[in-house]
């Protein structure tokens, strides 16, 4: 078995400018999903700023960074507790099935400032009972 740890920090002003600059940017970046949750929060930047972190942590995970797969192939969502839970589809879930990823744990915070965010995975062994949600319109 083995572990794989993927942190990120992200100024919420960066978020900022590119969200001012590219009128796109949540589109390209967020899923549909991910989106109607931050036009529930107003688009408050420093939600934004924290998927924008998270999405990084779990590349950071993956072992691939972003390059690999595509923004969207990472979504980030809660439980009914209000936990955050990723949800890995296309190439992003390829790359899990390969390491025998079975679960990503994450933790999300975040100031004025800064958003931070923390992914762990255990894997290394393949696993058909996998705990790792999917989504299987991809």
């Amino acid at each position: 078995m083995e572990i794989f740890v993927g942190t990120d920090i992200v100024e919420v002003e960066r978020i900022k400018k590119a969200f001012n600059t590219y009128s796109k940017f949540l589109e390209r970046i967020f899923t549909q999903k991910e989106i109607e949750y931050f036009n529930s929060k107003r688009r408050n930047l420093t939600h934004i700023a924290g998927f924008f972190s998270a999405k990084e942590s779990v590349s950071k995970v993956l072992g691939t960074g972003i390059g690999s797969f595509s923004w969207k192939d990472i979504e980030i969502c809660h439980n009914e507790k209000g936990a955050p839970v990723v949800i890995l589809k296309g190439k992003a879930k390829s790359i899990a099935d390969k390491k025998g990823i079975r679960d990503i744990k994450l933790s999300i915070s975040h100031t004025k400032t800064h958003a931070i965010s923390c992914a762990i995975a255990i894997g290394g062994e393949k696993n058909d009972s996998a705990d790792i949600k999917t989504d299987e319109r991809s």
